[in-house]
């Protein structure tokens, strides 16, 4: 704990991601103003003791409609993540337990995995399933599957040739009981900073996807989507492009802290040093 005292990113990092997590906490019981509430009178008003941030093109208040797009990022996020960090952390622990044809086939799956973009998967399955929030989790938990299997797999594979895993081998454990008591809780805190990282990449690839109209569809509020909304009155009212541009930046760098302060606090080497 003194440790990561010592540490500011990480805590500037751990409140920036605390403080937007409970934006989008608080957006599923109470906004300002209902975030589909129309009022043509306040088209593009400035921001005011009323409405925050303004209005947009339709007069619904985007300080409401930020809080909402809020719940978009974190869900698609912590699915996309999750999908990613299983099904990744199971095929490298398989092929650093199995090795030969198993792990060739993992690695080389995994190699094809890398060649398609979260993007051009996204757009496969919009055209086979059409877009929606489900096909933006698939998309972006299905790129980061290779990503945590080469991770996982590199890094297990040398706590397979530790000591007390080649003693736990010749006292007659398999490979199973050696991988779950042995291995995987040795890449606990590898896990955990490589999750916060693609975590924030997550949400760049909704923002993105959802720009593009193929990730979160209205009348669901998404950060992407209000980007997209906002670039046709840049000079009329930047608010409008500025508001998730900053709601983005800052979450992306919330979790990038986060990540790097968690990997300097958990590493061995920066604990020694």
């Amino acid at each position: 704990m003194s440790r990561a005292l010592q540490r500011s990113g990480l805590w500037i990092g751990a409140l920036l991601t605390a403080g937007l997590m409970a934006t989008a906490l608080l957006s599923w019981i109470w906004t300002p103003w209902p975030p589909e509430q129309i009022d043509m009178a306040r088209r593009l008003a400035p921001a005011s003791a009323a409405h925050w941030l303004g209005c947009d093109q339709l007069g619904r208040d985007v300080l409401s409609r930020l809080m909402v797009g809020a719940q978009s990022a974190w869900l698609v996020g912590l699915v996309a993540v999750g999908l990613g960090l299983v099904g990744g952390t199971l095929l490298g622990l398989l092929a650093a337990a199995r090795r030969g044809w198993v792990e060739t086939l993992i690695l080389r799956a995994s190699d094809l995995g890398h060649a398609f973009p979260a993007l051009l998967l996204a757009i496969l399955l919009a055209a086979a399933l059409g877009p929606g929030m489900t096909i933006a989790m698939v998309a972006i938990g299905l790129h980061a599957v290779p990503s945590f299997a080469r991770l996982v797999n590199g890094s297990a594979k040398s706590w397979w040739a530790r000591d007390f895993v080649l003693a736990a081998r010749a006292a007659g454990q398999g490979p199973l009981s050696i991988t779950l008591r042995h291995v995987l809780p040795q890449l606990t805190p590898l896990l955990l900073v490589q999750g916060t990282t693609a975590f924030a990449l997550a949400i760049l690839a909704e923002a993105g996807l959802s720009y593009l109209g193929l990730g979160t569809q209205p009348p669901q509020a998404s950060w992407g989507r209000l980007l997209a909304e906002a670039q046709t009155l840049m000079f009329d009212a930047p608010q409008l492009a500025i508001a998730p541009g900053v709601a983005i930046t800052l979450a992306v760098l919330g979790l990038n802290l986060l990540g790097d302060g968690l990997r300097d606090w958990l590493d061995p080497k920066e604990q020694a040093r």
